[in-house]
Order: C-alpha cells, then sequence, then structure tokens
C-alpha cells in the first residue's frame, strides 16, 4: 500500500518538560472526541507516553525512532500505524533539535518532522517570559529551512494580561498563537525515577487525566486551526510497513561482523571473516502451523513496541499476553517467551510471592526454549532482586543503584542465539537504574560498540536476556528466527 497524506501534526517544544504530552495527548483526545479516527505517535524510544496516547485515541500508540529503526522506515512506520485515521499527532523528544548524542540531528523530533514533511506545532512554557518568547519562537522557527513551524501553543500563561503581552509579542515572530494553556489548569500525572508512571500501573486515574487534557486543549486551542495546518502536510511516499511483508521479501545484506574499536579483541566476535545478518538455515514458515509464544505485560512489564508482537505473529507465533503479578502459570502450550521491559523493582515483593509461575519461567528456560528478556526481563530471571527472590534462569543478582544509565548504544551479537546469529547488528536503547552482577555460565548478548566500549548481557541455552532495548522492525530475522527456534525446541 501506498502511503497516502494523512493529515498530521508534531508536537515539539524547546526543552523537556514544557508541556509535549499534555499538549498532544490532550488534542489526540480532542480530535477523537469529535468523532476523529487518530493516528498516535511518538518520537524516540519512549514506552511510557504511547500508553496515555492509546488510551486518548483509542489505538495503539507508536515510536518513530530514526536511530533505532533507520531514517528509511519513520515513512513505512507512520504510514503503517496512520493506516485509515483521519488525523495523526505525534508528539517529539526532549527539545526539537535534541537527538542521539554526537549524530547530529538524527533522531530528533526536527529530524523527523522532515522525514513526515509535517508542520510542527511548538509548545512553549511561558511561565517565566513575555517578550522575550518571540525571540525563541523565532530562533527555533529560523534555526533549520526545512522545518515547518506552523504554530505555538503557550503554556502556563498566568493571566489574561500575560497572555496579552505574549500574543502581541509573537505578532512580529511571525508564528499564528493556536492556544494558550493556563497555569491553574495543570493536569497531574504523577512521576517516578524513570518517568510518568504507566498506565497499566494507574488506569483509572488516567483515564481521568487524559479526560482532563483532552478538555484543556478543547478550551484553550483552536482545533480547527490546527487540524487546517495538520492538512497541509506533504505526501509521505513510499509502501507502508507490512510485517509479512517484511519477513518474505526484504531481508536485510549480510554484514561483516564489526568491532569494538579501541576494546581487546575478543575470540568470540569471530574475526576470522563475515557472518551473515539473516537467520542461517531457517526458512519462513507457513504461519498456518502456530507456536504459541507468551509475552509478559501487566503493571510490571509495559514496555513493548506493537511491531514486535505483530512481527512474531507474522512469523507464525500465537501471541499470547500474561501478567507475571497474577498469573500462576504460562499459557497453555507455550513454546518461547518474551519479556519487555518495565518496573519490575516497584513489583519485586509480588513477582517474588507468585512462586509457581517463578518456577515454571524457570523449567521452560531449562527445557531450552527460547526467551528473549530485556531491561525488566533480564532483572526477572536472576536469583535476586533487591534480596527478593526471581526465577533463578540467570546466576546473577540484580539490585536497584542510584545511578541512571541512559542512552542509544549500537550493538553486535558476540554469537548465535535464539534471537540472532553472531555479527548481528542492531541499535538499541539503554534506560536503567539498576545494576545486575553476573555470576558464571552465560556468555555475554552484546558487543557494545558506543563507548563505553564493553560486552553486555547473557546467552545461555535459548535464553538472549539483556539490558538493552532494540526494536525488531530494523532487523525482523529475529522474530523470524525466535519462533523457528520456538518450533524446533
Amino acid at each position: 500500500m501506498v502511503s497516502s497524506s494523512v493529515p498530521r501534526l508534531v508536537i515539539a517544544a524547546p526543552s523537556s518538560g514544557s508541556g509535549k504530552t499534555t499538549v498532544a495527548t490532550g488534542l489526540m483526545a480532542a480530535f477523537a472526541a469529535r468523532g476523529l479516527a487518530v493516528s498516535p505517535h511518538k518520537v524516540g524510544p519512549d514506552y511510557i507516553d504511547p500508553g496515555y496516547h492509546a488510551l486518548a485515541s483509542g489505538r495503539v500508540g507508536r515510536n518513530l525512532d530514526a536511530y533505532l529503526c533507520g531514517p528509511e522506515l519513520i515513512g513505512p512506520l507512520f504510514s503503517h500505524g496512520a493506516r485509515g485515521c483521519d488525523i495523526a499527532v505525534v508528539e517529539g523528544v526532549m527539545g526539537m533539535y535534541d537527538g542521539a548524542a554526537g549524530e547530529g540531528e538524527l533522531a530528533s523530533t526536527a529530524h523527523v518532522a522532515k522525514l513526515l514533511r509535517a508542520p510542527v506545532v511548538l509548545v512553549v512554557d511561558a511561565s517565566s517570559q513575555s517578550r522575550s518568547v518571540a525571540a525563541l519562537v523565532h530562533g527555533f522557527a529560523s534555526w533549520d529551512p526545512q522545518v515547518r513551524v506552523g504554530g505555538v501553543i503557550l503554556n502556563k500563561v498566568a493571566s489574561d494580561r500575560h497572555e496579552e503581552l505574549l500574543r502581541e509579542a509573537l505578532d512580529s515572530a511571525g508564528v499564528p498563537v493556536l492556544g494558550v494553556l493556563r497555569r491553574v489548569a495543570q493536569v497531574d500525572t504523577p512521576a517516578r525515577h524513570l518517568g510518568l508512571v504507566p498506565v497499566a500501573e494507574r488506569h483509572a486515574a488516567a483515564v481521568e487525566a487524559v479526560a482532563a487534557m483532552g478538555a484543556q486543549v478543547e478550551a484553550g486551542c483552536d482545533l480547527e486551526g490546527l487540524l487546517g495546518l495538520a492538512r497541509s502536510a506533504g505526501v509521505v511516499s513510499g509502501a507502508a510497513w507490512d510485517a509479512a511483508e517484511v519477513l518474505v521479501s526484504s531481508p536485510p545484506p549480510p554484514l561483516p561482523v564489526p568491532t569494538l574499536g579501541a576494546a581487546p579483541p575478543d575470540p568470540r566476535f569471530r574475526p576470522e571473516g563475515p557472518r551473515p545478518q539473516t537467520p542461517d538455515g531457517l526458512n519462513f514458515t507457513d504461519p498456518g502451523s502456530r507456536v504459541t509464544v507468551a509475552v509478559a505485560g501487566g503493571p510490571a512489564f509495559t514496555f513493548s513496541y506493537a511491531e514486535h508482537s505483530e512481527l512474531l505473529a507474522a512469523a507464525g507465533a500465537e501471541v499470547v499476553v500474561f501478567d507475571p503479578l497474577r498469573d500462576e502459570q504460562l499459557p497453555d502450550g507455550t513454546r518461547g517467551l518474551v519479556i519487555g521491559g518495565g518496573f519490575p523493582e516497584v513489583y519485586a515483593g509480588e513477582l517474588a510471592a507468585n512462586e509457581p509461575l517463578r518456577k515454571a519461567v524457570a523449567a521452560l528456560a531449562e527445557s531450552g526454549a527460547p526467551v528473549a528478556a530485556e531491561c525488566a526481563g533480564l532483572l526477572y530471571l536472576c536469583r535476586e532482586l533487591d534480596g527478593q527472590p526471581m526465577c533463578g534462569v540467570l546466576d546473577a543478582s540484580a539490585r536497584m543503584s542510584g545511578r541512571l544509565t541512559l542512552g542509544y548504544r549500537d550493538a553486535v551479537a558476540v554469537g548465535d542465539s535464539s534471537l540472532a546469529v553472531a555479527g548481528t547488528r542492531m541499535r538499541a536503547h539503554e534506560f536503567h537504574r539498576t545494576v545486575v552482577e553476573p555470576g558464571s555460565g552465560a556468555a555475554p548478548a552484546w558487543g557494545v560498540r558506543t563507548p563505553p566500549r564493553r560486552v553486555e548481557g547473557f546467552v545461555q541455552q535459548g535464553v538472549h536476556a539483556s539490558y538493552l532495548h532494540t526494536h525488531w522492525a530494523s532487523e525482523p530475522g529475529v522474530a523470524r528466527r525466535f519462533v523457528e527456534r520456538c518450533r524446533t525446541s
């Protein structure tokens, strides 16, 4: 399917904390309340905001990350998510021109806006300025001529007089004011050590918060003007991303095995020559013969990309979601297990108390079945987390720390696993405040090529566990390989 010109807006800001999430989520809710089919998107690797977007729009929140997936996939992934919609709202990340460190504009909100040929709405925290707002908006609007700032929404405005001063100043900047949100009307969205509290942990309160955001935006913004701006977006050319098609028709080319640069050589990187990036010896199987893949969900494991389950299903899996806090057994017939990110440290006591499920996970792993675990999933597979017993699949202990580990990573598979063959290169993101102290018995999963260069994660029988979050759309072969391993293990 060739992508169409779905009307779209990118919601950006000069810096984090300006109110992007409130405005973007409120716009989604307000447009949906008018009967429009709204496609929600988030720039970057954030897993939490898309949960609020989904509540507001009634559709799956999707990420657009030009680092993890590559710029060439932004248009196709957008068109996939926006299929059949009346309007798309794309929430930006950080400040508008902030992207992957040391990579120029890559993965910034501005970069994605250009790739989508979308107009930008700049959300400005006006709480401590008046006339200076014109200089700020002018600077952001003129910095990159290829970025079209089509309007501004003023946030945290104190009074009618304050609004008047701001509007007078912006008259000279040539950017229309499309909304004003008052300081007294801010919506309470609680946060903790890694950002907002996910929807799954506060569903009833989150529903109320999203409704309040929608009402706030409806009252303070020019929805007709914003809709008109959205309709001025250019056409995103190319075919929409499709999980089944990419699995069978677009295998990635083989790449040589990268090295870790200045890091000491490691024989496990097999430097003797190139290795294929596609699954070796594996054939795409008709999905009519499906195998059950259990995917962890519930409040403790809320971090996932929708495309992962879509790829698993296209590769022949029956994807069944279960809740490690509540379910005492894995889904019937489970042949493989995927445990994504989340907040197991918040629920360590409850996860520990569910001993039957911990034993079931350990038994599945012991059988050699494929298990893919990222970040929170890694912690759950350890012997213990903050002194609480976990599944004991890995000879490792995990604990909370005061240090935030955050950033994009360039990684290469050190050896063969249930996800990838040695030499498979993937972009990833790391975001946690925990430390894992390994024991012995497992090989590393990844060689991390971005500083600090190191080997990372665990490969043990069918288990692939790591702190790194990856986006499988960038390397669909990992889903195909995982499902094939489920059939043969």
